[in-house]
């Protein structure tokens, strides 16, 4: 990959969209909600006041509205600062 992300920025890579509902029925791709959950492909270094707290591979939920989405190679990344990752999954 790429994308090198620079200060507080983290790469994510969105999980897939749930194309069913839990009674069975599909969704089309319209009517489907973006997870909030993420794979961290790339993490920035840090600045000196924010020390960066997620590392690759680790399973992140992320505010809604959060980051600037980008297409590289046929895949597509979101960046989000740090501050708008809300947790680690463990």
């Amino acid at each position: 990959m790429n994308l090198v992300p620079l200060a507080d920025r983290v790469v994510l890579k969105q999980f897939e969209a749930e194309e069913k509902t839990k009674s069975g029925i599909i969704l089309t791709s319209a009517a489907q909600e973006k997870p909030q959950q993420a794979l961290v492909v790339a993490v920035g270094p840090g600045t000196e006041d924010v020390k960066m707290e997620v590392k690759v591979d680790d399973q992140v939920i992320y505010s809604k509205y959060a980051g600037t989405e980008v297409k590289l190679d046929g895949e597509e990344y979101i960046i989000v600062k740090q501050s708008d990752i809300l947790a680690i999954v463990k």
